[in-house]
């Protein structure tokens, strides 16, 4: 499985996931181009890892959450890279709590960056990978937006978004060869699982047959299957990377 050649886009590069994504498609030989929010010292981290494996990378900083923004930053690699043939919507954030207590600009926030963010970028690739006649697209769902989880409702409704998104866009993208795929991670081990508390961790370890969380490259070798050119008939599939914990 090569890449080389390819362009890819990974917004919420930076760390975690969205790190172990791009190294992933690095060391498949695709050039990287490095999303980030507020991270520049990650995202320049993540991007030098890269060209180290032998790759051009670039990091560009965007917030996803408005249309403008996302026009820009695929115009921005589209210029820098002279296309663009992998999209990976890996940024999120969680703004965890309860239902009744749950604040409205919290909800808002996670539905701008998780879905509405992933949409626009979307809408902004489809332009390019419909001119090429190719493209790659691939969102980073949840194992909540399929199971659903108390304290995490805006979250859980986000990723829930994300499912309907991928299926939809499948349909009316894949005439010009242009797949949409997504990935739906259980509990890994990022930063952001790492600041839950050990009884919220060891529910969910006790939930995974598997027994353990997975580690951010598994997640990245489930988005390079479905960002690699022998995936050209699969679209429209949602891929659980969880230890079993959906089943």
């Amino acid at each position: 499985m090569s890449m080389e050649g390819n362009v890819a886009l990974v917004t919420g590069g930076s760390r975690g996931i969205g790190r172990a994504v791009c190294l992933e498609l690095a060391r498949l030989g695709a050039s990287v181009a490095v999303n980030y929010a507020g991270g520049a010292q990650a995202a320049e981290e993540t991007a030098e890892l890269c060209r180290t494996l032998g790759v051009e990378a670039e990091a560009f900083q965007t917030d996803v959450a408005g249309p403008a923004a996302c026009e820009a930053l695929i115009q921005a690699v589209k210029e820098r890279f002279g296309r663009l043939d992998i999209l990976v919507n890996n940024a999120g954030v969680s703004r965890d709590s309860l239902l009744m207590t749950a604040k409205t600009e919290d909800f808002d926030k996670t539905l701008d960056t998780n879905l509405k963010g992933a949409y626009f970028c979307t809408k902004a690739a489809a332009k390019v990978m419909l001119r090429q006649k190719y493209g790659r697209i691939i969102f980073l769902s949840s194992v909540v937006g399929l199971r659903g989880n108390p304290g995490q409702t805006a979250y859980a409704a986000s990723k829930a978004g994300i499912l309907g998104l991928t299926k939809a866009a499948a349909k009316e993208l894949a005439g010009r060869d242009i797949t949409v795929n997504a990935v739906a991670p259980g509990y890994i081990e990022t930063d952001m699982t790492a600041v839950l508390p050990d009884k919220a961790k060891e529910a969910m370890l006790g939930t995974i047959p598997k027994g353990r969380p997975g580690a951010p490259e598994d997640v990245a070798r489930a988005v390079a299957f479905f960002a690699a050119p022998e995936s050209a008939y699969i679209t429209g599939q949602v891929l659980c990377v969880d230890g079993g914990m959906a089943v």
